[in-house]
This record gives structure tokens, sequence and C-alpha cells, in this order.
């Protein structure tokens, strides 16, 4: 069986690269993590010591990275992708990156006559785990979605084909800004009814049954108490982390400025996400927090 590598095994790469090996994949892996590389080289995985490594030992490759200078390091630095990448290669990328840097490394590897496609996820680390992500792709055209479907659709439920390749990216940058605005909404709202004497539980209940309902609220409400199992009931650990948001915010500010499609809700967001990244004592922590944030400035 031919290998599949993965690139990115963090809190979202690490449970979309299990699903692959619960699917009978073989994977070859690399991560700056050298102890999360232990972990999956104990579980059956070849390991590669850098980039190259895995496009040289593999034609179909997922990756999972932080940011747009993350992705360029990957597929075009020193040891990148692109070092040893053979002809047919298809390389998945599901990261949150400027349109721009993913029609740059699209042109790139086309010079090299293999095929980048952006393939963002939605569905947070749950769906993650649970195989239940939507992949938002653009592929280019319908035979490198067709094959790109067979891999992902191992990790995901909804495999939506949106085009050309940069759609994918446009898509979530869209998305993850509506996500940021919601959670503020949330957390103020919430932060502004219990201050008024509401039970959190009965607010968010009225919510969920009107017309404020969505799912900062339904299903990750930033209120402590009000849903199990999700991070803010961990103490805000694990989960979307503010720092992410802010950075996926400012992709969403930048492609405003490119095309001159005003966002001023979404400039407002990104101004809050931007002081909890660099605040100590919410930079770490999940999205959510901002409840917390808001919280605090009561007077």
């Amino acid at each position: 069986m031919s290998l599949t590598g993965f690139i990115g095994l963090g809190n979202m790469g690490g449970h979309m690269a299990r699903n692959l090996l619960k699917n009978g994949k073989k994977l070859i892996v690399y991560d700056v993590n050298k102890t999360v590389v232990e972990q999956f080289k104990a579980e059956g995985c070849q390991v590669a010591t850098h980039p190259a490594d895995i496009a040289a030992a593999s034609k179909q490759i997922v990756t999972v990275l932080p940011s747009s200078p993350h992705v360029k390091a990957v597929y075009q630095g020193d040891n990148g992708i692109f070092k040893t990448i053979q002809p047919g290669t298809l390389c998945m990328d599901s990261s949150t990156i400027d349109q721009i840097v993913t029609l740059e490394v699209a042109q790139a590897a086309a010079l090299l006559k293999a095929e980048y496609i952006d393939s963002p996820i939605s569905g947070g680390v749950t769906g993650a785990q649970q195989a239940t992500l939507t992949f938002m792709v653009g592929a280019g055209n319908d035979a490198t979605f067709a094959r790109a479907e067979a891999v992902l659709s191992l990790m995901g439920k909804n495999i939506v084909n949106l085009g050309a390749v940069g759609n994918g990216t446009a898509a979530k940058i869209c998305n993850n800004m509506l996500l940021g605005i919601q959670m503020v909404a949330v957390a103020e709202t919430m932060n502004l009814g219990i201050s008024m004497g509401l039970d959190a539980k009965a607010l968010a209940g009225i919510i969920n049954t009107s017309s404020g309902r969505c799912w900062s609220s339904d299903t990750y409400n930033p209120v402590p108490g009000v849903i199990p199992n999700i991070p803010c009931a961990k103490g805000y650990a694990g989960g979307f982390g503010t720092s992410l948001m802010a950075k996926d915010l400012s992709l969403a500010q930048n492609a405003s400025t490119n095309t001159q499609a005003p966002t001023p809700m979404g400039s407002l967001a990104h101004q809050i996400y931007r002081i909890l990244a660099r605040d100590p004592t919410y930079q770490a922590k999940d999205f959510g927090v901002v409840y917390q944030f808001l919280k605090k400035q009561n007077v």
C-alpha cells in the first residue's frame, strides 16, 4: 500500500491523521513536536526528518499548519516539500492562511507538475476526533476534487467542492470571521444578562430557542456550567486558541483591505482578540475566554 504523507500533528491534525490510520492508510508523518512524532511512530507510522522526506516517499500529502509563514516554509523552504516533490503528487492543505499565499504555492506546485489544493476545515477538535469535519475545497477541477475527496472523506463528513483553487481559503476566512464576531456577541450578551440577574442556563435556553441562536451559543457557549465537556468547562483549556482566532481575523482584515469590502464588526472582533492574544492570562486559552475578559471589565 502506498504511503500518505501528513505534516502538522497538532490539536486538529493529530486527530485527523489518526482517522486516516483507522481507515487503513499507511502514514509517513512530520511535525516540529518530536514527542508527538514519537507517539505516531509507536502507532506504526513512518517518520520523516524533514518535509522533503515526506514528498520523496508519498504522492498524496495532507498539511495542517498554523499560518501562512509555516505553509511557505513547509512547501518552499530549504528542506521543504518542493525540494523532492514527485510529478503527479497531490498536496491537500487544510491550513487557514492568506488566499494570496494559497495561490502562490499552487502556482509553484504546478511548475513542478504537481497539484496543491486548499481544503481548510471547520468543526473544531471534536469534529477532528469524530471525523465529522467540513472540508472547504478549492480543487480547480472535478478530477482533482474526486482524488482529494477519497482521502478527505476519511477525516470528515462534508467535503464541499467550491471550484477554483483559493475558494476554500476564502470560505474559511469568511466563516471564521463570523465565528469570531458571534463569540464576542454571545459573550457580551451572556455577561449582560447574568449581570441583570438572569440564570446563565435559563438565558442560554431562551437564546437557543429564539432569534439569537447560533453555534457559539447552542454548542460552544462560553459561560462555564452552561454546556459540559467543552473548553470553558475545563478552564478554557484546549479548543481553538485566542491567538489562532486573532490570526484568522487578521486574514479577514487583509482580505477586506485587498477587496475593499467593509467589515466593521470583523475589525472590532479582531481588535478584541488581538488584546487577548497578547495577554498572558488569555493567550493560551480557548477563544471562548473572551467571556472572562468582558466579565473582568464589569464595574
